[in-house]
Formats: C-alpha cells, sequence, structure tokens
C-alpha cells in the first residue's frame, strides 16, 4: 500500500507540472480568443464585453488558480469556442480514441511478438533479414506520411476502406494500422534482442540437454521469459500511441481527442486544449503505473520498493 500511496503521489505531481506548463504555453501561445470568436472587425466595446464573459480580463494568476480549482473539483469549465461544458465535450471524444488506441495495440501485439519470436528463431536467415526490415521501416517512416499512402493505396487506388469518419468498423482500419505500425517495428525488435538473449541462457541449454522439444523450450521457457521487458515496452509505447493519435486522428477525421486538440489550439480554446492534454497525461501515468504493477504478477522476484 506504500508503494501505491507514493505512485499515487508522485503521478498527482507529474500531473501538475503538466498541467501548469500547459496553462502557461496556452496563453504563450499568439492570438487572441476573442479574436477567432469575434472577428477582428469587431468594436472595442463586443471584444471587451467577450473577455469579461470568458474571464480572460483577470489576471493570470487567477485565471491560474481558477485552473486548478476547476481540476480539484473535476470541473474544467466552459469551452471558449462552443460554450459546452468541457466535460460534456471530452466525454464524447474519449470513446473514439480509446478505440482506436487499443485497435492499434492489438495489432501491434499480434504482429510484433510473433514476427519478433520468428525473426530470433531464424537467426541471420532470411526471415530473420525481413522481419528487421519491416521493423526498422515501422520506425522510419511517419505516421502522416504512413497515413496518406495507406489513404492512395487502400481507399483510393482499389477502393477497399473508407477513407475517413467513425461510422463503419471498416473505418478503423487504415488509422489503426498507422498507428500500430510503428509500435509492432519496437515491440518486433525488441522481442527479437530478448528472446535472443534468453535463448543463451543456461536452462535453454539444460532444456535441451533433458531432450525436450523445441516446441516445449519456445512456449515453456522462451516465451515465458520474454514477457516482463515486453510488457515494459507495451505500457510505455501505449502512452505514446495516445500522443501519436493526434496526428492519425487529424490524418482521417477521426472523432477523438487527438483531433480536439488541433482544434482547439486553432479556435484558442484554453479551457478545451487544457483539459484535452491533462487528460492524455493521465492516460499515460495510468499505464505506466498498470505496467508496474503487473511486475509482480509476472516476475515473483519484483517486490515494490
Amino acid at each position: 500500500m506504500e508503494w501505491l500511496f507514493r505512485r499515487l503521489f508522485s503521478a498527482l505531481v507529474v500531473l501538475l507540472v503538466v498541467s501548469s506548463l500547459v496553462f502557461l504555453l496556452i496563453h504563450l501561445i499568439p492570438g487572441d480568443p476573442v479574436d477567432v470568436m469575434l472577428g477582428e472587425m469587431a468594436s472595442a466595446t463586443d471584444r471587451q464585453a467577450m473577455r469579461v464573459s470568458l474571464g480572460l480580463d483577470q489576471p493570470l494568476l487567477t485565471q491560474y488558480i481558477h485552473f486548478l480549482q476547476g481540476i480539484a473539483t473535476l470541473n474544467p469549465g466552459i469551452s471558449v469556442h462552443s460554450q459546452l461544458p468541457v466535460n460534456e465535450i471530452l466525454a464524447q471524444r474519449i470513446p473514439p480514441t480509446l478505440y482506436l488506441t487499443f485497435a492499434a495495440l492489438i495489432f501491434a501485439v499480434l504482429i510484433g511478438i510473433p514476427l519478433g519470436l520468428f525473426a530470433a528463431l531464424n537467426k541471420h536467415r532470411w526471415p530473420d533479414k525481413a522481419s528487421m526490415f519491416f521493423a526498422l521501416s515501422g520506425q522510419a517512416v511517419p505516421n502522416f506520411l504512413l497515413g496518406p499512402l495507406l489513404v492512395l493505396v487502400f481507399a483510393i487506388s482499389f477502393n477497399l476502406l473508407p477513407v475517413s469518419g467513425f461510422e463503419q468498423t471498416a473505418s478503423l482500419w487504415l488509422p489503426s494500422l498507422t498507428l500500430g505500425f510503428s509500435m509492432a517495428a519496437v515491440l518486433a525488435r525488441m522481442t527479437r534482442s530478448t528472446a535472443l538473449e534468453i535463448l543463451g541462457e543456461d536452462f535453454i541449454r539444460t532444456a535441451r540437454a533433458k531432450g525436450l522439444s523445441n516446441r516445449k523450450i519456445n512456449l515453456r521457457h522462451l516465451l515465458a521469459n520474454t514477457w516482463l521487458p515486453l510488457i515494459t515496452v507495451i505500457g510505455s509505447q501505449l502512452g505514446a500511441l495516445l500522443g501519436g493519435a493526434v496526428v492519425t486522428e487529424t490524418v482521417f477525421d477521426w472523432p477523438g481527442l487527438g483531433s480536439l486538440l488541433i482544434e482547439s489550439i486553432q479556435k484558442r480554446d484554453y479551457p478545451l486544449v487544457q483539459s484535452t492534454v491533462l487528460l492524455v497525461s493521465l492516460f499515460y501515468v495510468l499505464a505506466n503505473t498498470l505496467t508496474d504493477m503487473l511486475y509482480v504478477r509476472v516476475d515473483p522476484r519484483i517486490k515494490y520498493s
């Protein structure tokens, strides 16, 4: 329990630092939300009235205190642009992002881990070289390039999948492939290096000396011992998936938190930008905390400290 309290306290500190930085940075970005809403031709009286109604006339420190109070009470306020509660907007955008993130995670795990094992078991042969070429390509090609390429091939040239939207299940394929491709590449390389290290351990040689088949050795010893480092990678990459969703959702017009963040920045919607970044940070912290908690389940030798 002491470990859990320490982790929760450190998570709160991280979220406080992130929220403070976002608050300061969003106010330093050039542009005025009043100009975005009313236009530059609006009269000075109308602009001042709008500024007062939005609370933008108050000192920066006062706005920051109100922002922290809103976070503490789980009431981040009203969107500057749409005048809707921020919680209501976020509630509509969270499910699509989680849907996309976990679809990309499943794709990455199902492709990356078997590919890495296959490469390790065929070291220096053509399957190993082909797998590592895939891994290097996945890490080299950015999402903003891979997404349009997939759209060009599967949506425009062959008309197999929809370009954008959230209405059909088929709409999930292209964005999840785009988002999960780089993670699959990372998992493939990590699985290969971990598996090669384990295959050189004494207990693998002992198992072979006892006459165990390669199938039993791979299932009972190799696969079971690769999970600990892979959990670390999956936990850290899960947060990276949420960050990568910003680009992917913009490319495919996916109605999630990523596209909401871009729209909010363009409109200088302070409460919405701050709340969206804070929520993504919260997901990232939770993913890392859950990863640490899984360590003990996978390897009883590791204790919380």
